[in-house]
């Protein structure tokens, strides 16, 4: 039984409308209030942290890979973040980037990005975030994703919307690839393999498509969210990468699957997310089966 249950009330023919969220008992209702608080306590004090950091002069280090940062802010943010959890909630699973993997046999999994777009804030460039996602016997049930810089705290909740600074948001409306507004991103080891990050970001970008690399999966999620973007994909994400942001694409009414149109799990690595009506046509793109023929498009798009 996951900690919030959603109610629906039809009204007229094939019109669903969000009444009510009732948790099936009151004990799951203050639970479900207390791990949300949790969650953005640990998201807000992680960004603080961000804030305390930016533009000083800390110590940067480099992982596997090239240009696989980490940085002393890094760490600061996650211990944070770690601290509030475990002050609150001792026996739950926890699932770091930097720290890895914490198991216990609770049926509450937090997974957290301390700093999402490390490269970005070593650089001085202020799309980078804190996200943290918490499951529930496997289903993600909230996400939060803070950008302290832009000021915008982003929330959702199984069943109950996503929001931007307490405000609903909600995916665009456009419904073609070749009017839309995408994002995506590149691995730090580039992929060699067919219809790879290159040759996909090749093929929109022939047909006068937009797309935007900018460094930061969990903000491109976001924004996808919030209707700034149509779509977003990338190749290889990790759990923490996703966690957060594919569920708020979700409760603002996109959909996000893997590169097949499987339904989406963190813990692979492939992703595409839209607000749902490009969907089907970016996966074609995708995949190498549109924008192989036919006229270029002719917009002049800036």
């Amino acid at each position: 039984m996951h900690c919030c249950e959603v109610r629906f009330f039809r009204v007229a023919d094939k019109i669903q409308v969000f009444i009510q969220a009732v948790p099936p008992q009151p004990w799951l209702y203050y639970l479900c209030s207390m791990l949300k608080t949790t969650l953005i306590k640990a998201a807000e004090r992680a960004g603080g942290i961000l804030k305390q950091y930016y533009g000083s002069n800390f110590q940067v280090n480099n992982k596997e890979g090239v240009n696989n940062l980490v940085t002393e802010a890094d760490h600061a943010a996650e211990k944070a973040i770690m601290e509030i959890i475990r002050n609150d909630y001792p026996d739950h699973y926890i699932l770091s980037e930097e720290s890895g993997d914490m198991p216990t046999d609770s049926p509450y999994k937090w997974i957290i990005d301390p700093l999402d777009g490390t490269v970005n804030f070593a650089h001085g460039l202020p799309i980078c975030c804190v996200s943290i996602g918490l499951e529930q016997d496997g289903e993600m049930i909230m996400g939060a994703v803070y950008n302290p810089f832009f000021n915008e705290f982003y929330f959702g909740q199984k069943g109950y919307g996503s929001t931007l600074n307490n405000e609903l948001i909600h995916v665009s409306a456009e419904t073609t690839v070749d009017k839309s507004c995408l994002v995506t991103g590149f691995p730090y080891t580039y992929l060699d393999e067919p219809n790879g990050p290159l040759e996909v970001f090749s093929r929109l970008i022939r047909r006068g498509v937009p797309v935007r690399r900018l460094g930061s999966a969990a903000m491109d999620l976001c924004w996808v969210a919030a209707g700034r973007f149509e779509g977003f994909y990338e190749h290889k994400l990790n759990a923490w990468d996703s966690a957060a942001g594919f569920l708020i694409v979700q409760e603002a009414g996109g959909k996000v699957t893997d590169f097949k149109g499987v339904g989406y799990s963190p813990y692979q690595p492939q992703i595409v997310a839209t607000n749902g009506k490009i969907h089907e046509e970016l996966l074609q793109w995708i995949s190498g089966k549109a924008g192989t023929t036919g006229p270029a498009n002719q917009e002049n798009k800036k």
